[in-house]
């Protein structure tokens, strides 16, 4: 199996330059890559292959005006464009929605680095055209391994590295229990095997007051920009600049207390040693359609909180089952099998009309999981 592997980078003043230069480079390349397949289509041609626009990408850069080009690697450039075509392809299968343009302002600032040219020692990282990097943690990152996808990216205050490399899973003695596991948004999670769920962390007093300060500071910011507003233009001053950087920080703050939280979930649940954990398939991008609920589900991370447990799963040879979206876990009474035709969401208990048996929707739903069979 590949496992990922992350640290973050202590760049110095001109390293961190050239890293959003070289950002800067892999969003134009892959606009380009766009901007060329919208045209092509208005014309009436058929999809543009990476290769053919890869070559095309090099005409381009022997041009005097593209001549800039040159100062940054190639494999920024020519991964950036197989990116944009590989996002139509999945467009075109229905995979995802259409390609946008990347804006300097909202996309995440990124860029390739090829396998063979990425280098780690015990504290650096050889980052090509912009050499040798600090790495905030030592030995982090083996040396001497084949990587797979090398990838610089920026989360709004840290640029970090992330290589795969070939894992061997872990042999564990598993018991023949199998779990399952109702994700909600009153707690994050309910296993068919434990008495007490666990919490939605977003509703203690910590993230709450996290939050309340990001409210402020957003405030602030919007007040700021509205009296430095000329005509249709905003005007970003020093201290805008300043409070935007609070804001960023503290997101990043608020997302690290809740990506530890899925992990220290995630690993209590693998460490039963379960042989089998069955999960119900949310529609997370329907359900986001709800704007009244829309920003609670964004903070649980649902889909963060399966592809974790999921790698967790292989990774201890753990077989990890997600049930049919229509699979009625919450209608159907774990005691008697009895399914009930209609169970409003204002009902947070089950109520059998058959063997009149009680119990709690999401337990329910998690036992009935738990025995779920794939058909």
């Amino acid at each position: 199996m590949i496992q990922g592997l992350k640290v973050r980078l202590e760049p110095n003043n001109e390293q961190n330059s050239k890293l959003w230069q070289s950002a800067g480079t892999a969003r134009f390349a892959y606009n380009w890559a766009l901007s060329r397949q919208q045209e092509n289509y208005k014309n009436g041609g058929k999809f543009i292959s990476d290769r053919e626009l890869r070559k095309e990408f090099t005409i381009l850069k022997n041009t005097e005006e593209y001549q800039w080009l040159y100062n940054y690697s190639n494999n920024i450039t020519k991964q950036a464009i197989k990116d944009a075509c590989g996002a139509y392809v999945k467009f075109f299968k229905k995979h995802a929605d259409r390609p946008k343009f990347k804006s300097k302002g909202k996309s995440k600032p990124k860029f390739y680095q090829d396998t063979e040219k990425i280098k780690f020692t015990e504290t650096h990282v050889r980052i090509e055209k912009v050499g040798w990097v600090r790495l905030s943690e030592a030995n982090r990152i083996p040396q001497n391994v084949k990587y797979t996808n090398p990838r610089v990216t920026f989360d709004g205050v840290h640029w970090y590295v992330s290589v795969g490399i070939e894992a061997e899973p872990n042999v564990v003695a598993l018991t023949n229990e199998s779990v399952g596991i109702d994700l909600g948004l009153k707690d994050l999670a309910v296993c068919s095997n434990r008495p007490e769920p666990y919490e939605n962390i977003n509703k203690t007093k910590k993230i709450k007051k996290l939050e309340k300060k990001k409210r402020r500071l957003q405030r602030r910011v919007s007040k700021k920009y509205l009296k430095n507003k000329e005509g249709e233009s905003y005007v970003k001053t020093g201290n805008i600049v300043k409070l935007e950087k609070k804001i960023r920080k503290l997101h990043r703050h608020l997302e690290n207390i809740r990506t530890d939280y899925r992990h220290q979930v995630t690993a209590e649940i693998v460490k039963t040693k379960p042989s089998r954990i069955v999960m119900e398939s949310l529609n997370v991008s329907g359900m986001m359609k709800n704007k009244h609920l829309s920003k609670s589900i964004a903070s649980q991370g649902f889909y963060e909180f399966k592809k974790t447990l999921a790698y967790k799963c292989e990774k201890c040879g753990i077989e990890f089952v997600e049930a049919d979206k229509w699979y009625p876990s919450s209608k159907t009474c774990s005691q008697c099998g009895h399914v009930k035709k209609r169970l409003s969401l204002s009902e947070r208990t089950l109520v059998c009309g058959h063997c009149g048996y009680e119990i709690d929707r999401d337990k329910n739903a998690s036992i009935n999981l738990s025995r779920y069979k794939v058909s």
